[in-house]
């Protein structure tokens, strides 16, 4: 029995005290929130490449909102973190294919962080009416957040990456990967508040909160509305002629970090697959090409440097007879570079390109004297760092102005937005993915080419030394693939293009608005919550304050 309070002079009334609940069923009712969090994460990395179940990011954030929606900054952090955990755990493990599970884990555990606050702010943000809007622009501001730091950003597993095959792709020629990563997330958002508000209107008999409900809806109806609006803004169509491009794929001895101890077999095989699509040309087997982009690392020699290498790379230009775009590393004023050559049948070496956005433990080693004093072993993997390149790379081969996006940089915004502005007709992305042996890292990155096609309206080749090579369309469909590990080229003429998508002319503008927008919302949520407590505080202490009596007169 349990005592309720009563007025002065009535007498007490005794309700009868509920059985308590078993103490198992409360640690699982505590569990559940977390498990939801950690599984909806899960769902997330489903839905990105290899497999195309795009729409799956819908319910993950749903599932999210609802364990998110009406906690505590502190029950969000916590929550949030797990939904990272579940994400990107899986997402990454590529990062450990050849280093072991120590990089990995630390990868995921700092990229986890920025989730969590995210979680934290949706959590606060959560209370407010329109609450999708805020908690999907923080989402984006998290992303841009990790794009940028520690170590100049890993923008690996933004949500954008997960929606080439997926209805609201358009929108990346709105604003970008900001602008379609909100419309998955405030989808993904609205559609919990549809099936919150729908439980909720079942309970108090079908009255439903019409501001919400509204707000519900259009959270769900206008991104997809906005989708079907935007492909006016895909086309395929050439605006500045069209040139037959040839990317070839050399293979390389062995898969792995060791891919690279034999440099000299791996130019090799390029150069002998450039000669052996020259012969197929010869034959009348395959269209002639009007130019030939070869991988990065296709030429680990030095060919500045090393007169054999530059006589393997001239025979193979000569005997296809045409601009070639080598992938080499080369050593230039005591520096170290990650460098496209533009090669020239006749001429030579022509033109440069060098990698402006290097590898953070990949290309370079932050805090080397920090990790040699605690292991000299972890040093060894990149004995000198590569420099920075200042200047967008945009290749003038034939009649075509091919912009250069090598491998890593294709995860950034900046770096190929830069190099359309400059002057790119179309856009070849040259990586080396020998390392990561088969593992999905592969398609994860061939889905950003897809996504930058559609996002600039480009033309975007994806010539790799192991595989998957590919020809993208600017609509983002892959109309040519190879297969991994194997030697092979590909030939097709392609559309140049020079207008600018929306995105391309507004650059970093719709993501700046939407960082505003979260940290209005976030603004919004903590004047809320303070003045909260200022009310309470002030209603203790007039039920505190002893009664005034005037004194006689």
């Amino acid at each position: 029995m349990t005592v309720t309070a009563t007025s002065v002079g009535e007498p007490e009334q005794l309700e009868p005290l509920a059985a308590p609940a078993p103490r198992g069923a409360h640690r699982v009712r505590r569990l559940v929130p977390a498990a939801a969090a950690s599984l909806s994460g899960v769902l997330l990395y489903v839905s990105f490449p290899p497999r195309t179940l795009w729409w799956l990011a819908l319910p993950a954030f749903a599932v999210l909102g609802w364990t998110l929606r009406g906690r505590s900054w502190k029950g969000g952090l916590g929550l949030g973190y797990l939904f990272g955990l579940g994400f990107l755990l899986p997402l990454l493990v590529w990062t450990g294919v050849e280093v072991g599970s120590g990089p990995w884990l630390a990868l995921v555990a700092v990229e986890a962080i920025f989730v969590a606050l995210v979680g934290a702010g949706i959590a606060l943000v959560s209370r407010l009416p329109g609450w999708p809007v805020w908690a999907a622009a923080l989402w984006i501001a998290g992303e841009a957040a990790r794009a940028r730091a520690p170590f100049d950003g890993f923008p690996w597993g933004k949500i954008a990456f997960g929606q080439a095959d997926g209805v609201f792709l358009p929108l990346a020629a709105v604003g970008g990967t900001p602008v379609l990563g909100f419309a998955v997330v405030l989808c993904g958002f609205g559609l919990y508040e549809i099936m919150r508000l729908a439980v909720e209107g079942r309970r108090t008999g079908g009255v439903l909160r019409r501001g919400a409900a509204v707000v519900a809806a259009l959270s769900v109806v206008v991104p997809v509305l906005g989708a079907v609006a935007a492909r006016s803004l895909v086309s395929d169509k050439a605006e500045n002629g069209t040139a037959t491009v040839a990317l070839v794929q050399g293979n390389v001895p062995r898969s792995g970090l060791a891919f690279n101890a034999q440099r000299r077999a791996v130019l090799d095989y390029h150069a002998r697959e450039t000669e052996r699509l020259a012969a197929k040309v010869k034959a009348g087997k395959v269209p002639r090409p009007d130019l030939v982009l070869w991988p990065e690392n296709s030429s680990d020699i030095d060919p500045f440097a090393n007169a054999d290498a530059a006589t393997v790379i001239q025979r193979a230009a000569k005997a296809i007879g045409v601009p070639v775009s080598v992938g080499g590393v080369v050593e230039r004023g005591g520096k170290l570079y990650n460098e496209q050559i533009l090669w020239d049948p006749n001429k030579g070496p022509v033109d440069t390109y060098d990698k402006r956005q290097v590898q953070p433990f990949g290309e370079y080693l932050p805090l080397r004297s920090l990790l040699g004093a605690i292991n000299a072993n972890w040093t060894s993997m990149v004995r000198q760092d590569f420099s920075r390149g200042q200047k967008p790379g945009v290749f003038t081969m034939a009649d075509a102005k091919v912009g250069l996006v090598t491998c890593y940089e294709a995860a950034f915004d900046w770096t190929v937005r830069t190099t359309v502005t400059d002057g790119a007709q179309l856009i070849s992305v040259p990586s080396n993915n020998a390392t990561f042996d088969r593992s999905e890292m592969t398609y994860q990155q061939l889905a950003m080419s897809r996504i930058r096609a559609v996002e600039h309206s480009r033309t975007v080749t994806v010539p790799v030394t192991s595989g998957v090579s590919a020809i993208i369309m600017p609509d983002g469909k892959i109309t040519q693939r190879t297969g991994m590990f194997v030697a092979d080229s590909l030939v097709q003429k392609v559309p140049l293009r020079s207008s600018e998508t929306p995105a391309t002319r507004l650059g970093t503008l719709p993501e700046t608005v939407l960082v505003l927008v979260a940290i209005g919302g976030l603004g919004w949520a903590l004047a809320s919550a303070a003045r909260g407590r200022r009310d309470r505080g002030a209603g203790d202490v007039a039920l505190e304050e002893p009664e005034v009596t005037e004194p006689a007169r």
